[in-house]
């Protein structure tokens, strides 16, 4: 049976109902009111919507009073019908399997919460970092009569929302599924939050004591290259996490003596030391109905949250202030570049154009805290084709021919989506970087519109580079047919402009000039914004050609020619997504030269 994709509903919102004859031209259903989850989710079941939805909203942005509520509203829309759907489906089938369903759907639970604490402890660290050393406003908090230490722990309550709340965002619809899933009580999702929040404080207060330790221990002149030895410390990271997860184990049962030996295995938490196990133990006791064991994890995770703090705490106040000084200092490159180099090396572009292209290298290799997060991305790529090399595909009941190449399409959605978020951390925040020295790029001899290309190319390189690595190491590891190797390079091929594009455009049309960390501008509403578009687009295009795959591969499966109807889907289905792909790369560099220049007009950079 082919896949049919559900019809999908535009929906536009139009309170000043000046433009509603153009809506209804473009739209099935016209709201008169203003957007909101609520309201919309009634009229989604009163006109039968599927669960592909498409938002249309015009002129919304300048007239909402709190338009952040309407891109969470839209944001909480999507999720609903994203993670949560799929982890429904996934723990319903797993109720379908008889006896090792529980089993299966707690090591799962594990695992995400294993992962969970790992992306906390990820993230904390370069927020930490940031916030305690690097934010420009520290010279004048540290000069007011504050102590060292109250300016330490203001400091990472801040760190700790950064760090947290995007992750927390998107594994609650996780936790949400169990609770329906296994018909818990009220007392689960309570839980929910005794779990989670104890984790975030540990995660955090774990990552301020590095932190701290590392900045006293490493030169003054090298602060910035701290980022190296944190990229190095998180490849470890990374790597000991999705060793103790050892996903093999799932698919791999003769690993094991017996089938009570595997049992035994799955049913085992990853270690009983780690905050992680805790929060795990809580959340399947309180499923269980076990409040007592439930409340005596959460106390665990408390009490070593509490622990830390104070351990921090004291740390801080003996070393904080002495980092801080110390990173004032001059800093040292850990390598230098010559403008003579760059020069001969972009000789072919016009005066100007040469002079932005090298600036902008130039800018992106003095920014050690940039740069040297390619060791956390070496790190990402070392561990995503590592797990699929050791996957035992030939083990599994299905056939391994139908496993490795719907693993292989599967896996350009998987890219596409590190894509996305290796774009909204250096892409994205490449205009608002600027900063009050954007009046200069407003006053060279160039339009916007060129300064927008030349960002795009400088970051369309190396990133396309990155998708096409992960794409063939993983494929080559799969063993995959030629068709769906050469499918998945040339899908990323055109994926990974129209990320970048959107990545930049969208940058400009809400930019932040006065915003310290760059980190920080992608957690804003225009971030928010990217995220959302930027996953409706990889799935549109994953949507559109999965019919289509499904259709060629089975046809060579079973050595049959193509209808004439079917290539004409197939190609009309192609031809569609190419479409959608050269309009992400158009349209957002339009959408934010436009936005930009008016920006810059009203003197708000």
């Amino acid at each position: 049976a082919t896949y049919t994709t559900p019809r999908i509903h535009r929906v536009g919102c139009e309170p000043a109902n000046n433009l509603v004859g153009m809506l209804r031209e473009n739209t099935e259903y016209v709201m008169h009111d203003f957007w909101n989850y609520e309201r919309y989710m009634k009229l989604a079941r009163d006109w039968g919507f599927k669960k592909a939805k498409v938002i249309t909203a015009i002129g919304m942005f300048y007239d909402l009073e709190d338009p952040n509520k309407f891109i969470k509203d839209a944001q909480r829309a999507l999720t609903e019908d994203g993670i949560f759907a799929i982890c429904y489906r996934v723990l319903m089938y797993f109720q379908r399997v008889e006896d090792l369903g529980n089993i299966l759907a707690y090591k799962l639970l594990s695992m995400v919460l294993l992962i969970f604490f790992s992306l906390l402890i990820f993230s904390s660290i370069l927020t930490s970092l940031s916030n305690l050393y690097m934010s420009k406003d520290l010279t004048l908090v540290h000069s007011l009569p504050v102590s060292s230490e109250k300016i330490f722990l203001a400091k990472c309550i801040e760190s700790t929302i950064d760090s947290s709340w995007m992750v927390v965002v998107y594994t609650i619809p996780v936790f949400i599924s169990y609770g329906i899933v296994f018909k818990a009580g009220p007392f689960f999702y309570m839980d929910i939050v005794l779990s989670l929040f104890p984790l975030c404080i540990i995660a955090s207060a774990l990552s301020s004591i590095m932190v701290l330790v590392v900045v006293i221990i490493l030169p003054a002149s090298r602060i910035r290259s701290i980022f190296v030895f944190l990229g190095l410390a998180l490849l470890i990271i990374l790597y000991m996490t999705f060793r103790l997860l050892r996903p093999e184990r799932l698919v791999n049962p003769e690993d094991f003596a017996s089938l009570l030996s595997y049992m035994d295995n799955l049913s085992a938490p990853s270690s009983s030391l780690l905050p992680s196990t805790w929060a795990f133990d809580s959340l399947k006791a309180a499923l269980t109905g076990d409040v007592s064991y439930a409340l005596f994890n959460v106390t665990l995770s408390i009490s070593c949250a509490v622990f830390l703090i104070f351990l921090s705490i004291l740390i801080a106040k003996a070393i904080y202030f002495k980092g801080f000084s110390k990173s004032q200092a001059s800093i040292v490159r850990l390598f230098q570049h010559k403008r003579e180099r760059l020069d001969k090396l972009f000789s072919f572009l016009s005066g100007p154009t040469k002079s932005f292209v090298v600036k902008e290298i130039k800018t992106f290799l003095r920014d050690q805290t940039q740069w040297s997060q390619i060791f956390l991305i070496g790190a990402l790529i070392v561990i995503y084709t590592y797990n699929f090399s050791v996957l035992p595909i030939e083990q599994s009941p299905i056939k391994t021919v139908y496993l490795q190449n719907l693993l292989s399409f599967l896996n350009v959605a998987l890219a596409a989506f590190v894509l996305i978020s290796v774009t909204a951390r250096f892409a994205f925040p490449s205009i608002s970087i600027e900063g009050s020295s954007f009046w200069i790029v407003r006053s060279a001899p160039i339009p916007i519109r060129t300064f927008l290309w030349i960002k795009f190319f400088i970051y369309l390189f190396p990133l396309l580079i990155l998708s096409e690595i992960l794409i063939v190491v993983t494929n080559l590891f799969l063993n995959v047919t030629p068709f769906m190797m050469y499918l998945s390079i040339i899908t990323i091929l055109f994926m990974t402009p129209g990320v970048v594009s959107l990545g930049i455009g969208l940058g400009a049309a809400y930019p932040d000039f006065n915003s310290e960390n760059p980190a920080h501008i992608v957690t804003g509403f225009g971030g928010l914004v990217f995220m959302i578009i930027s996953a409706a687009y990889i799935g549109a295009v994953i949507v559109l050609e999965a019919g289509p795959v499904y259709t060629i591969f089975m046809s060579g499966i079973r050595g049959e020619s193509l209808s004439y109807f079917q290539l004409l889907w197939i190609i009309g289905s192609f031809f569609t997504a190419f479409v959608i792909s050269v309009l992400a790369i158009i349209l957002p560099i339009r959408f934010g030269e436009k936005r930009l220049i008016a920006h810059s007009s009203t003197g708000n950079s």
